[in-house]
């Protein structure tokens, strides 16, 4: 999984983490319920005689066991789907820890499972050493867990002749052992997943600044490299319309020859500022793609509907110009649009080169003009005033 198809907020990322780590750290723990029940059996004075226990107790284990495996989480689920797989699972845990704290109790008491006695117990305590470090996310939880994997037991030593009570002040002790672990397992499991997602955060703030022009805080030419083929393939996919409008600002070496870079600079920010008030919707694509070159992708947008865009951004650009430094700077530019179709052959490069040809052909028919890709240009006819 890449990061782009991490959870992004932080809620849902911690969730999703949690999510995670609560499948990968369940699998073998129902394996192991299982064998130490069939061991406490076998190893049993009687197994035969107690058929109807040990095949019960392995049932319930196996099925267990089987809910752990098939419970799987969703695969894009939200803070709510995600939270209700926690609860489910955790369901899962819990009814495990009875049921392996009362299979305890049930050996410490059975005459004929006296000889079960040491692997029982170390069972226990095996599982609540693997709830503490392997479960921390949940310390509520996993404290209920262990008390029930441990109380059974406990209850049982409590009520047992004298010769039980070491063992009893044994497990007494490491289960305090075990909260006192629990804690600190838990601070760390909270400071692994801030780091994590602080890293991940770090990684997405890298890679929009990797994708943005840091001046006018458009796309830039790496957003749109990425950007436009993906556009091109899934417009000629689904059938649906593309528009690219390219711009470019008239003389704009004049202007950095006349008014200092500083105002140059200031022309391409208000530039970018003035595009945002007319291409406003959220799946336009906003780009500076170099110097004073800048485009808009339009996806579902016919030829006509991106003509009056354009057209009218061209002619707001021409009226009003912009007010940099308290002083009036009259700016146009020359603009080239076109739709994705037929003639392109499916190829984003072609599909490039005919709005970038009308482009040209916007600058060399005299500037502050807007061409349509595939029209007949007319008499070319330089504009004076030097290059752009």
């Amino acid at each position: 999984m890449t990061d782009a198809d991490l959870p992004h907020s932080p809620e849902r990322f911690s969730l999703w983490r949690e999510v995670q780590d609560t499948r990968s750290r369940t699998r073998l723990g129902g394996v192991y319920y299982l064998l130490a029940w069939l061991l406490c059996w076998q190893f049993s004075a009687a197994p035969l005689q107690h058929l109807a226990v040990g095949s019960i107790g392995s049932a319930f284990f196996a099925l267990l066991l089987a809910a752990r495996l098939l419970h799987r989480p969703p695969e894009a689920g939200s803070e709510t789907e995600l939270q209700r797989w926690l609860d489910r699972h955790w369901g899962v845990i819990l009814v495990s820890s009875v049921g392996w704290g009362l299979a305890h109790g049930w050996v410490l008491l059975a005459p004929d499972f006296q000889p079960s006695r040491l692997i029982a117990t170390l069972a226990t305590v095996a599982f609540s050493t693997a709830m503490t470090f392997n479960f921390s996310m949940r310390r509520r939880r996993a404290i209920i867990a262990i008390l029930m994997l441990y109380l059974p037991g406990l209850l049982v030593l409590a009520v047992s002749p004298e010769g039980t009570r070491a063992e009893l002040i044994t497990l007494a002790f490491y289960f305090s052992y075990l909260l006192l672990a629990l804690n600190r397992s838990h601070r760390e499991y909270t400071n692994m997943l801030a780091l994590e997602l602080q890293l991940l955060e770090q990684r997405q703030r890298l890679d929009i600044l990797s994708r943005t022009d840091g001046l006018t805080q458009l796309g830039n030419r790496y957003q749109f490299n990425n950007l436009f083929p993906a556009m091109c393939a899934s417009a000629q996919r689904h059938g649906s319309e593309l528009s690219l409008l390219l711009m470019d600002i008239d003389f704009f070496k004049r202007i950095n020859d006349e008014h200092g870079h500083s105002v140059g600079d200031a022309c391409l920010r208000a530039f970018g500022e003035r595009m945002r008030e007319f291409f406003r919707r959220d799946s336009d694509a906003l780009l500076r793609l170099g110097g004073e070159e800048f485009g808009v992708l339009m996806p579902d947008t016919s030829m006509e509907q991106a003509r009056q865009l354009a057209e009218l951004f061209r002619e707001d650009l021409a009226n009003r110009g912009f007010e940099l430094g308290g002083q009036h700077l009259p700016v146009t530019a020359s603009l080239g649009l076109g739709r994705l179709d037929e003639r392109d052959g499916g190829s984003a490069e072609a599909f490039f080169k005919r709005v970038d040809d009308a482009l040209y052909r916007a600058k060399a028919l005299g500037r502050d003009r807007l061409e349509m890709a595939g029209e007949e240009p007319g008499p070319a006819s330089i504009s004076p005033g030097g290059s752009s």
